[in-house]
């Protein structure tokens, strides 16, 4: 199944529990649709707090020819609480397919509130990403809670859940088998279907027997000394 078949609508918002790998689906969603011949553009709008950004892989994303827009484009360690003028064009502009990568955490969601009305004239997807190793949302009504608390700060409604369960480098099937089952209980809950989940490449086959479908990534967020 291809990427823009399981992300179909042309405006992904990638958000959900910090931690939780958001800006890693942000950047393997660009790269896969990128592929498969989409015109892309990737905003970088981690602004509160951000441990990984989307911008540090501008190079391998620019190679691929995606625009990535950012906050901060002068400086890329700088985290500046402000919008890109540039945000526009992917809510205006109907050939690009946009992604958003947005804050972990109600206060970083907000600053998509002042775009809502815009937002929601065009065909976009609220993404909530989950990870079931995550202290503050490993219990389904933890995840519930912090969903809806992002959806009343945007103002936006979430239509899928992507269960991208980890522990970095320790990751196996099981773990994501663990997140497969919490992402079942919120969907349950909420009526808010899955869309898939996450699995590096090497741990696809593992567990295709999964109901919802896999989207096979690699792991382009590292820390230097991880590399």
């Amino acid at each position: 199944m291809t990427a823009q078949t399981l992300f179909s609508h042309r405006v992904s918002i990638i958000t959900g529990h910090y931690g939780t790998g958001k800006t890693e689906l942000s950047v393997n969603l660009a790269l896969a649709l990128a592929a498969e011949g989409k015109r892309v553009m990737l905003a970088d709008l981690d602004i509160v707090n951000p441990y990984f950004r989307s911008r540090e892989r501008r190079p391998q994303l620019e190679a691929a020819g995606i625009q990535v827009i950012s906050s901060s484009q002068a400086c890329s360690d700088a985290d500046v609480p402000a919008l890109p003028a540039e945000l526009l064009a992917i809510l205006e502009n109907r050939d690009i397919r946009g992604i958003l990568d947005i804050g972990g955490d109600p206060v970083g969601a907000r600053v998509l509130a002042r775009f809502q009305p815009k937002i929601v004239q065009e065909d976009y997807q609220l993404i909530f990403v989950l990870n079931a190793n995550r202290p503050e949302v490993r219990e389904a009504e933890h995840a519930i809670a912090y969903l809806r608390s992002i959806e009343a700060v945007t103002g936006l409604t979430c239509s899928g859940i992507v269960n991208n369960t980890h522990l970095c480098g320790e990751t196996t099937p099981a773990e994501i088998r663990k997140g497969a089952a919490l992402a079942e209980a919120v969907s349950r809950q909420t009526g808010i279907p899955i869309l898939c989940h996450t699995a590096e490449v090497r741990f696809a086959d593992a567990v295709s027997d999964l109901r919802e479908p896999v989207f096979p990534i690699t792991i382009n967020m590292k820390k230097p000394w991880e590399r």
